[in-house]
């Protein structure tokens, strides 16, 4: 088996091996287009059908060029594979794409039951280096998947990420695509899966000059929070997102990516044949995962061939305020909470075609394993767009919290934990930009407090400065230094348990029912390999009687001595969960 790997695109540089490098721009709008190195060399394109410009002139690998419209407008290459500096209105530069010799080359993924998912920002990690030297660290609490924030080129030094202009260059500030491949190599070696959240519903306010010379990249009849949505019903545009998930999966060997918000995107025909061509190009035998962020719960969209799973906001929506008693902005929807939950324990969605906030919302999935669904207790959003972005550790008591920890690590659904979760982290995780323009700081710190104006506690004058270095060194995750370590025992014997009892049977798993035990504790059972998986949970601060206790041969996987035999006389203590199977 080779050690190097390429994705063939039909446009941006192919460096040809001899000194020379053949350059493709799709520009239909404009007549004509010149090439511009950095060394002096220039040379007008040739035009070819469609609004393809082409040329082949000398340029090694590590020369910038960028591109120079009719008008005199210069851009960057929208296929760039790196940003000389990370400058998104400089230099594209030729790259060697099979330069990395891997290490790994032979790995082959980890099939979807076994994922357990811990979502990171890179640069909140210290880059790709920083990232790579936690990796050990994560594979022995259990963790399968490392899902990396969005990493595609922005402005400026820190952003979430959702901010990216040119989707095929790594972040420079955050490393090499070099350094990116060795990342993704170490996490190979120590048998972890690698996601990479991917934004193909818009692009950044700072850098995207798409507009100027390939207008049909924008839908003006269809518009986002973000603006026209992304025009992929255009063949050469659905093309270039396709050929960006393939880029990831194939150059950089990434073993799933988890594609934001695509309900913004609209289109769910294009979504459908996304995964198809992707499942299609994969080599047999290799595990590729995609998962999706869509508000429309769009159950018609998931299953094998199609995406894995759907991070799935319902259950955390409803557990949220379950756990906290919060109503206010999209909370609402979820009060009160228990009935939804339940729905989502038994069902996987809460919403399957109800009304939400005037429009109905989803599609049946009952007829989904749960296999199919994503849960989380926090992750970036949830966390990340609270006003000070505070987790839930600040929130609920810490036994409520490792009680949740316990439904979410136990029960059949895919787990994914928020970096720091696993040491009871309580700092905060602010949303943060670095926009050069001071125009476009300006609008982003009116609207973040303005945003936040109507709700009650706190003046928007009070939120945290995006743009401020302040703002990003303080959402680092840091240690709790009372509970830290308890905590990430607790979620390595938890997850060990997953692993053995649970994870093995996900995909054939089926409700047999989930029922309130009282105002915040309930009883949720699945079939599991042949046997039952019962989870006694109460989040409240007193104990609950139990109906019905378990059956004297039940086998313990959660749950301490004493806690066990209450519930084994029929009550269920304060703040716990427990997991037991049964024949």
């Amino acid at each position: 088996m080779s050690d190097t790997f390429v994705h063939a695109m039909p446009y941006g540089a192919r460096h040809l091996g001899d000194g020379r490098t053949r350059f493709r721009l799709w520009a239909p709008d404009v007549d004509t287009v010149s090439i511009e190195c950095d060394d002096g060399h220039a040379l007008p394109m040739r035009a070819l059908d469609d609004g393809w410009f082409e040329c082949v002139l000398p340029a090694e690998v590590g020369s910038g060029y960028r591109f120079r419209l009719g008008d005199g407008l210069v851009v960057p290459d929208p296929a760039s594979r790196r940003q000389a500096g990370g400058d998104v209105h400089g230099f594209s530069m030729v790259t060697d794409p099979v330069g990395y010799a891997w290490r790994h080359a032979g790995w082959r993924g980890r099939p979807w039951h076994e994922t357990v998912i811990y979502e990171l920002h890179v640069g909140a990690l210290g880059g790709f280096h920083g990232v790579e030297m936690v990796l050990p660290h994560l594979a022995s609490l259990g963790i399968t998947a490392v899902q990396l924030m969005p990493i595609a080129e922005f402005a400026g030094e820190r952003n979430w990420g959702y901010d990216g202009v040119l989707p095929f260059a790594p972040a420079d500030a955050y490393g090499s695509p070099d350094d990116l491949k060795s990342l993704v190599d170490t996490a190979h070696g120590v048998g972890l899966m690698i996601f990479l959240d991917v934004v193909y519903n818009h692009f950044g306010p700072e850098g995207n000059y798409l507009g100027a010379y390939a207008s049909p990249f924008f839908d003006e009849s269809t518009h986002t929070p973000w603006g026209a949505a992304i025009g992929v019903a255009t063949p050469q545009v659905g093309d270039y997102f396709v050929h960006n998930a393939l880029y990831w999966l194939q150059e950089f060997r990434f073993d799933g990516l988890r594609f934001d918000a695509v309900h913004a995107i609209g289109n769910a025909g294009w979504l459908a044949t996304l995964a198809d061509r992707v499942h299609a190009a994969v080599e047999p035998g290799r595990h590729v995962h995609l998962i999706l962020e869509n508000e429309a719960n769009q159950a018609h969209l998931l299953g094998r061939g199609r995406f894995d799973a759907q991070w799935n906001d319902d259950f955390h929506n409803a557990l949220h305020v379950l756990l906290t008693g919060e109503r206010e902005g999209y909370y609402a929807h979820y009060h009160p909470p228990m009935d939804k939950l339940l729905r989502c324990l038994r069902e996987g969605f809460a919403f399957q075609g109800e009304p939400m906030g005037g429009r109905r919302r989803g599609e049946p999935s009952a007829h989904l394993p749960p296999s199919r669904f994503v849960n989380f207790l926090q992750n970036h959003d949830q966390v990340g767009n609270r006003a000070f972005g505070d987790r839930l550790s600040i929130l609920v008591s810490p036994e409520t919290l490792e009680a949740a920890l316990a439904l979410l690590l136990l029960a059949p659904f895919v787990p994914m934990l928020f970096m720091g979760e696993e040491w009871a982290s309580r700092t905060p995780f602010l949303f943060f930009t670095d926009f050069p323009d001071e125009d476009l700081r300006k609008a982003v710190r009116d609207g973040r407090r303005k945003e936040f104006d109507a709700f009650t506690g706190f003046s928007g004058e009070d939120i945290p400065d995006p743009n401020e270095y302040a703002t990003f060194t303080a959402s680092i995750p840091v240690r709790d230094r009372e509970r830290g370590d308890a905590r990430r025992t607790l979620v390595r014997e938890l997850i060990a348990a997953r692993q053995k009892h649970v994870a093995p049977h996900i995909e054939q798993a089926r409700s047999l029912g989930a029922e309130a035990a009282g105002e915040c504790a309930f009883i949720a059972r699945w079939s599991l390999g042949g046997s039952s998986l019962t989870l006694f949970v109460n989040f409240a601060d007193i104990d609950v009687t139990l109906v019905k206790p378990p059956s004297p041969s039940a086998a313990w996987l959660h749950g301490d001595a004493a806690d066990i035999a209450s519930v084994s006389r029929g009550l269920l203590p304060a703040r716990r969960t427990l997991a037991c199977l049964e024949s």
